[in-house]
């Protein structure tokens, strides 16, 4: 199709620039420079989607993210779904097709790139408007650091679509002269195509731009189609504009009807005429430069009904000039046709607020115009109060923000005058003296209007036809009187009774007239009713951009330890433990993971071996307030550990369950090294800064994760003192000279290393700390010391063997949210001398010492070659009937021991360790299997071989 509703010249777009795409299969043409919806407008496409409850045909009813109902899929290049035709810019190539109020999920990656970036100025301006360029240009003639963003492709707002004169020449004249001169301050930020969606505390934006002309064509990878500016402002203009309200009538949701200031941006913008014949249906003055300026352009306007019972001489004249036929106190009561509007029902206002005998006129275009909502969603968001205008018939800024204000038309300012005025003044309020003299007055020839009448809805709408308030939602007059019927009498209660508002639109159409509704209907005043809450993102944004580069493998990047690349080349299986990635398990040729784990079992109880722990959560901790934390969040004496020394110590939360475990060396006097689990590195840390700099700021003490800063090697086993004896000839390793829980500082391969005497594995065991810039050096300086033993390498599963052998719980694993140190078996490790630490409050409530509390123990399957699973649940019976069976806890860890040759499991168990020697069951394959309760340590109970 060609654009046969173009007009010959004129608009904003590029005709030398002409571009082809695809809607609902059909080509069509259209030029660089139009969105999606003047496009299809200009080649006469007004059916565009379907609408979401009935499946009514729908139509572009505005030009802007306002609009409810022109509701598009893009499918080529690359699916997005649920967007609006009015704010989709055309690139050549594009496939679309209208939606019925849903779309689908792309199914493959998106090959384009997202990012933010972090941004601070003196003054953030939102909208590029004839208000916001005021304040910039005032701004950045004061030296002040200034970003201005805007969402449509070009500065100059409402200037884009109308033919205002500033200073005596075209507005847009003027619009490129003060472009161009911000273009020369390097202080300057201007971002179109850039919409800012969310406003916050403490002069917080986040704005979105779209980085390419195509907005999504055929992204390069190596592209940013979008971008979210986090702008830290000191002062914010909101110069966002208003947004034409429409009024409810009978059928008032067909393709061809639209609001009013829309079709002239079409016709001023974009070149484009949206329809032949028009009528034009208002409650007030600004409508009528559409209707002029669509039939100066050539569309036969049929007639003009204003609510009004009068309207100025000025239009009189204008009407009469262009044969226009004006019917003052009337409304349009319905309308008619099949996939469009072919005809309009005008009908006089009575005395009596009802609609006389209508009056059927042809047409193909319903300009419609209820009066003007000013954008106020930023500045709600912001926490700015708002107040009804009844003059206007909307929601305004009641006062001015802590560090903002709102101005132009987004203040209910609609006057061109009243809106250079208000940018200017507002940026010389906040930068002080020196914007103030960068003020410029304007001449502007601002028309006076007559007032303006507040219409909700023509009188009995939707009584014999379908009503619409909310055209994306298929909401009617009746949806809102059927909830008022209902009882509710919450705008808010409305909204969610009848999904009003919750659209992309969000309600910038239906919003304040469901309140108006709302309020007639209860007798009340829409002052006295309010408004819906306006909340972030005030138009839509794609997850993707949220995400940003944080997708794939950065939206949870992995980690790698230092001996990563060894371990792979030598063949070993990996397990994601956190972001890291560990060894698993080292398998020979041909050789099963539970035969390679039952080797390095062995390995490690009879000869020696070594693992990478570096993903071991490292915290240091310095300052002379260190040892006083430690004993606040350990549950045991920290305190009084001697430099040289290591201690084992638990935390807990305020309610006394056992969050984090781990060990604790003092490096020196106010000096102290703590290690976390490997999954609660981050967290412990968070929560350690929370108690420091919120309950207990009088304590001198810095906080640093070091996790990534130390590998950690240990070499466990009988023959581990021979290895490290073999590494360091100089440091005596007897259990006299170097006993457990303690460490030294030494050298290896001419390497500072630290070892501590520590074990998870019950076995005599030292842990090698070095840089980790010389990791390697030292792991191959262990392996060669260790290889006349027959050093093996082992990985995370033998590891969990080795410490469950011993009844070493994890935490996270073995514990839940809900388990005491005592539950643990582990009230040796809760100081009995310490006056108070988090949790200790806890161990005295009731529900914290009921003996039938979940307790860890060990179950040994009767049949030693049965591996329960984890997971499974613990009950005492050997039946398994219909009803309910009572549980009393389940396995949290599972494991076949190779030293002792039998499988064995953790658990809890309600009462556990007043059921040792009992017998329970753990279904399994609908069969339960019998175990015996056992005590936690499997292996060396007597902890014999922890010294060799």
């Amino acid at each position: 199709m060609t654009n046969s509703f173009r007009t010959s010249t004129g608009g904003r777009v590029n005709r030398e620039l002409p571009l082809s795409f695809q809607f609902d299969g059909t080509p069509y043409s259209g030029y660089a420079g139009d969105t999606l919806a003047s496009a299809l407008l200009a080649n006469g496409k007004h059916d565009i989607a379907s609408s979401i409850k009935f499946g009514r045909p729908r139509g572009v009813f505005a030009a802007g993210p306002e609009d409810p109902s022109g509701v598009i899929q893009i499918e080529e290049p690359f699916p997005e779904p649920m967007l609006m035709a009015s704010t989709v810019e055309l690139y050549d190539g594009l496939v679309a097709s209208g939606l019925p109020g849903q779309g689908w999920l792309a199914d493959r990656p998106d090959p384009a790139r997202y990012d933010a970036v972090h941004h601070h100025c003196d003054l953030l301006v939102v909208g590029a408007g004839p208000a916001g360029l005021s304040a910039a240009l005032t701004g950045a003639r004061a030296g002040a650091r200034v970003v201005l963003v805007d969402s449509l492709s070009e500065a100059g707002g409402s200037l884009l679509g109308s033919t205002e004169v500033i200073d005596g020449r075209p507005a847009l004249e003027w619009v490129e002269s003060v472009t161009a001169e911000l273009d020369e301050h390097p202080d300057v930020l201007h971002l179109q195509r850039a919409t800012a969606f969310g406003c916050y505390d403490d002069g917080f934006a986040l704005a979105l731009e779209n980085r390419t002309d195509h907005l999504g064509g055929a992204a390069d990878p190596d592209d940013t189609r979008q971008r979210v500016w986090r702008i830290r402002a000191q002062y914010l203009v909101i110069a966002t504009g208003a947004h034409e309200r429409p009024v409810v009538f009978n059928d008032n949701d067909r393709p061809g009807i639209m609001l009013a200031a829309s079709a002239r941006t079409f016709l001023h913008r974009f070149g484009v005429l949206a329809g032949g014949r028009a009528v034009l249906f208002t409650t007030n003055d600004s409508a009528y430069a559409a209707a002029f300026d669509l039939s100066d352009a050539g569309v036969t306007i049929v007639a003009v009904a204003d609510s009004r019972a009068q309207v100025s001489e000025r239009l009189q004249d204008g009407c009469v000039r262009r044969g226009i036929a004006l019917h003052t106190g009337h409304v349009v009561s319905g309308t008619d046709g099949d996939r469009r509007v072919e005809s309009v029902d005008i009908a006089a206002l009575t005395g009596d607020n009802e609609v006389g005998q209508a009056e059927r006129v042809a047409a193909d275009l319903l300009l419609v115009s209820g009066g003007w909502n000013p954008a106020v969603h930023l500045f709600s968001q912001a926490r700015g109060r708002l107040r009804y205008d009844d003059g206007i018939g909307a929601f305004v800024p009641a006062e001015d923000l802590e560090q903002g204000r709102a101005v132009g038309a987004a203040a209910g300012h609609f006057g061109l005058a009243d809106a250079l005025r208000d940018g200017a003044s507002a940026a010389a309020a906040a930068l002080g003296p020196t914007a103030t003299a960068a003020v410029t007055e304007h001449q502007v020839d601002d028309l006076v209007e007559a007032p303006s009448a507040v219409l909700w809805s023509v009188p009995g709408s939707g009584e014999t036809g379908m009503a619409f308030v909310d055209l994306q939602r298929d909401a009617t007059t009746q949806d809102v009187l059927r909830a008022v019927g209902a009882g509710l009498r919450s705008v808010e209660h409305v909204k969610r009774y009848t999904t009003i508002g919750t659209g992309l639109d969000q309600g910038k159409t239906s919003g304040v007239v469901t309140s108006g509704i709302i309020a007639d209907a209860l007798g009340v005043g829409v002052a006295e009713l309010g408004v819906t809450t306006y909340r972030p993102p005030y138009t839509p944004v794609a997850f993707a951009a949220l995400a940003g580069r944080n997708r794939g493998q950065l939206l949870d990047p992995v980690r790698l330890t230092p001996t990563h690349v060894w371990a792979l080349t030598r063949g070993a299986e990996f397990e994601n433990v956190g972001q890291w990635k560990r060894a698993w398990y080292f398998p020979r040729e041909g050789e099963s993971m539970d035969g390679a784990v039952a080797r390095e079992c062995r390995a490690a109880r009879e000869g020696v071996a070594f693992m990478d722990g570096s993903t071991l959560g490292k915290i240091d901790v310095q300052g002379p307030g260190a040892g006083e934390l430690l004993d606040r969040i350990y549950t045991n004496m920290m305190s009084t550990l001697k430099v040289g020394r290591a201690r084992y110590g638990v935390m807990c939360g305020a309610d006394g369950m056992v969050v984090d475990d781990g060990t604790v060396i003092r490096l020196a006097d106010e000096h102290f090294l703590l290690t976390t689990t490997t999954g609660n590195a981050a967290s412990v840390l968070e929560t350690m800064e929370e108690w420091l700099q919120t309950e207990w700021p009088e304590l001198r003490v810095h906080l640093t994760s070091v996790t990534e800063h130390w590998a950690t090697f240990p070499v466990v086993g009988p023959k581990s003192r021979e290895v490290i004896a073999a590494l360091v000839p100089d440091l005596d390793v007897s259990n006299d000279a170097f006993g457990f829980m303690t460490w030294r500082d030494a050298e290896i391969a001419g390497v500072p290393v630290r070892i501590v005497r520590i074990s998870f594995s019950g076995e005599l065991a030292y842990e090698v700390n070095v840089s980790a810039w010389h990791a390697m050096a030292v792991w191959r300086a262990i392996a060669e010391a260790g290889r006349p033993h027959g050093i093996t390498p082992y990985g995370t599963e033998t590891m969990h063997v080795l410490r469950a052998e011993k009844g070493f719980p994890i935490i996270g694993q073995d514990t839940d949210a809900t388990m005491t140190p005592q539950d643990l078996g582990m009230s040796w490790v809760v100081s009995k001398k310490k006056e108070d630490f988090v949790g200790k409050r806890s161990f005295t409530r009731l529900e914290n010492q009921r003996e039938d509390r979940k307790q860890l123990v060990g179950l040994l399957p009767q049949d030693p070659s049965v591996l329960l699973p984890e997971g499974g649940q613990v009950i005492e019976t050997a039946d398994l009937p219909e009803a309910p069976v009572r549980m009393l806890g389940h396995v949290t860890s599972s494991y076949h021991s190779a030293t002792s040759g039998c499988t064995f499991a953790l658990a809890v168990v309600r009462g556990g360790r007043d059921r040792l020697g009992e017998t329970l069951y753990v279904p399994m394959n609908g069969t339960p299997v019998p175990v015996t309760v056992s005590d936690t340590v499997l292996y060396d109970k007597e902890g014999a071989r922890r010294d060799g």
